[in-house]
């Protein structure tokens, strides 16, 4: 059989694969949110700069511990044997930024105003919207493509030196 060459193979390369993304991500996704919030400036984006390792850490938190484990168990329920690659990462992306988009549209507003509030919930659902289409269209986009280039990249050299 065909082992796959764009995703982790093993527990280090899947810790490379989930820093590529979630670095990725939130310094893209978290600046462009912040800046339609707050418009676009040097100054927003520094204080959104600010924020972004603490985001980090909720992200990477929030993957392993809530959105992986939710996704894991929903995706057998709709892939079926006969779904290719393309289908299963999509899913899987689908299912991941919504789960994230939802959670972080609450937590990363109490993040970024250091107020732990009601109005994300006030505002949910303006923001869940775009927030999710952002994320989206980011992960599609920039951040899975480059991790799973990186992890052919890595996988392509160890072919060379086993062969």
């Amino acid at each position: 059989m065909h082992a796959e060459t764009r995703l982790p193979r093993n527990g280090k390369e899947g810790i490379l694969f989930l820093l590529i993304i979630s670095i990725l991500s939130v310094n893209i996704i978290a600046p462009i949110i912040v800046g339609l919030e707050r418009g676009f400036s040097k100054e927003v984006y520094l204080d959104t700069v600010k924020i972004i390792p603490f985001m980090w850490v909720i992200v990477v938190l929030l993957v392993k511990l809530v959105a992986g484990p939710i996704v894991s168990k929903v995706m057998p329920k709709f892939v079926g044997q006969t779904d290719g690659f393309n289908a299963r990462v999509l899913l899987n992306i689908l299912l991941n930024v919504t789960i994230l988009s939802i959670l972080l549209s609450i937590i990363g507003m109490w993040v970024g105003t250091k107020e732990i509030s009601l109005e994300p919930f006030r505002n949910f659902l303006h923001n869940w919207p775009r927030n999710f289409g952002i994320a989206f269209w980011v992960e599609i986009l920039i951040a899975h493509p480059i991790a799973r280039f990186a992890m052919k990249t890595i996988h392509a050299r160890q072919a060379r030196k086993a062969g």
